[in-house]
C-alpha cells in the first residue's frame, strides 16, 4: 500500500551520504520536529535525475526555505558512495542525501519499482513529499516515464 497523506513515515535505516563520510540515520528520529522536502529519484547519475530532479532543488532551495523547509532531502535506491558521490558532483550543502541502499524505504512507503527488466534491478519510483513533524503532509507520485509532480516547482506550489 502507499504512503498517503496524514500518516507517519515508516522508522527505516539510512545513510546520510557526502563524499567523504557516511552516517546511518533512523528515518523516524531524523524526520521529527521539521518541515522536510523530500524527493526521490530512480537513481544517482541518471539523466532525468541528474538533468531536472536534483537541480530544480538545488536552484530552487531558497525558496523552498523561504516557504518554511528546515531540510531539503533526496533519496535514491543506491549505496552511500553513489550517492555521496553525486552529492559532490551535482548537489548542494542545501541538499542532504540519504542512500536507500537495499530499497528498504521505498518498499515501506509502497514506492518500490522494478526495472529489473531494463537491468536496473529495484528501485524507488519517483516522487516528492512534504514531511511535517515525521508525518506525510503532502504526496506527489509521478506516473511512470513522467516528471512533472515532483518537481522542485511543483513542491513550492504546494506550500
Amino acid at each position: 500500500m502507499t504512503i498517503e497523506a496524514g500518516q507517519t513515515l515508516p522508522d527505516v535505516k539510512l545513510v546520510k551520504s557526502t563524499e567523504s563520510e557516511r552516517e546511518p540515520v533512523q528515518t523516524g528520529e531524523y524526520f521529527k520536529g521539521k518541515t522536510v522536502a523530500l524527493f526521490s529519484v530512480p537513481g544517482a547519475f541518471t539523466p532525468t535525475c541528474s538533468a531536472k530532479h536534483l537541480p530544480g532543488f538545488v536552484e530552487k532551495a531558497a525558496e523552498l526555505k523561504a516557504k518554511g523547509v528546515d531540510e531539503i532531502v533526496c533519496t535514491a535506491v543506491n549505496d552511500p558512495f553513489v550517492m555521496g558521490a553525486w552529492a559532490a558532483a551535482k548537489g548542494s550543502d542545501d541538499i542532504t542525501f540519504l542512500a536507500d541502499g537495499s530499497g528498504d524505504f521505498a518498499t515501506a512507503l509502497g514506492l518500490e519499482l522494478d526495472l529489473t527488466g531494463a537491468g536496473l534491478g529495484k528501485r524507488g519510483q519517483r516522487f516528492a513529499m512534504i514531511v511535517k513533524d515525521g508525518v506525510v503532509d503532502k504526496v506527489f507520485v509521478e506516473a511512470p516515464g513522467e516528471f512533472q509532480v515532483s518537481s522542485a516547482e511543483h513542491v513550492l506550489e504546494n506550500l
